[in-house]
C-alpha cells in the first residue's frame, strides 16, 4: 500500500511539475493586449456574441473547472454548441487521455485533436505553421455554422504572463479585424484580439513536443 501511494505521489509530483513548465511567466517587456481598447469592449462584445456561431457557444460556456483542464473544457464548449450535451466530468472518457487525480497537465495540441474527434466524430484538422494570410483564410470560416475552432497559444505574447492554453474561437468581426476568442479560464472570460497578436501567441513552441502550437478545425466530415 505504501508503495502504491508512494508511486502514485511520484506521478502527481511529476504531472504537477511538468504543468509548472508549461505555465512559466513570459518576458515582462510584452504589452498586454489587456490595454487594447477593443480588448473587452461591451458593445464590440456583444456584436461578437451576435455572430452566428458565437451565439451558439452563449448559453452553454463554460469554464475549465481547473487549471489543467483548458483543453477539455474547450471540446465541451465546441459540443455543446453544437447541440450535444457534454460535461467535464467526463469528457475525457474513452479518448485515451486520462488525467491523474482531475488534472491533465499538458494536453498538446495533438492529444486535443484525438479528443476532440472522438467527442463529436467530426472531422479535425490540425493547423500548424500558420501566416498570416493563411490564418486570415481560416478566419474567414470562422462565422460558419458547420465550422468550430480550438486555438492553442502561448499568453506570454499576449499577455506578457501565463502559459500554454487553449480555448475556442467563437467568430471573427472582419469590419473591426478582430478575433473573438472563448477564453475557458475565469480568470479572463472572453475576449478580442487582432490575428497579428493570436498568430504570434499560436505560432510559439511546445516544449512537449517540439512543434508549434496552432489550431484545431472541427467540420462535418469522416476521420
Amino acid at each position: 500500500m505504501r508503495r502504491a501511494l508512494g508511486g502514485a505521489a511520484v506521478v502527481v509530483a511529476g504531472a504537477a511539475f511538468a504543468f509548472f513548465l508549461s505555465q512559466r511567466e513570459a518576458p515582462s517587456t510584452v504589452t498586454s493586449i489587456e490595454r487594447s481598447p477593443s480588448y473587452q469592449a461591451q458593445a464590440l462584445l456583444e456584436k461578437a456574441w451576435a455572430l452566428p456561431v458565437a451565439a451558439t457557444y452563449r448559453a452553454g460556456y463554460d469554464v475549465q473547472r481547473n487549471a489543467s483542464f483548458c483543453g477539455p473544457a474547450s471540446v465541451v464548449n465546441v459540443q455543446r454548441s453544437l447541440g450535444a450535451r457534454s460535461d467535464q466530468a467526463v469528457v475525457l472518457e474513452g479518448t485515451g487521455v486520462s488525467s491523474v487525480f482531475g488534472f491533465v497537465p499538458g494536453l498538446t495540441l495533438d492529444e486535443l485533436a484525438t479528443v476532440t474527434r472522438h467527442r463529436t466524430g467530426r472531422n479535425v484538422t490540425i493547423l500548424r505553421e500558420l501566416d498570416l494570410p493563411t490564418l486570415r483564410t481560416e478566419l474567414a470560416k470562422a462565422n460558419d455554422p458547420a465550422v468550430r475552432f480550438i486555438a492553442n497559444f502561448h499568453r506570454g505574447p499576449l499577455f506578457g504572463r501565463g502559459g500554454g492554453h487553449h480555448s475556442p474561437i467563437a467568430g471573427y468581426l472582419p469590419e473591426e479585424d478582430l478575433v473573438f476568442v472563448l477564453d475557458v479560464n475565469a480568470s479572463y472570460q472572453p475576449w478580442l484580439v487582432s490575428p497579428e497578436r493570436l498568430l504570434e501567441a499560436m505560432t510559439t513552441v511546445d516544449s512537449a513536443t517540439g512543434l508549434q502550437r496552432g489550431l484545431l478545425r472541427i467540420e462535418p466530415g469522416a476521420h
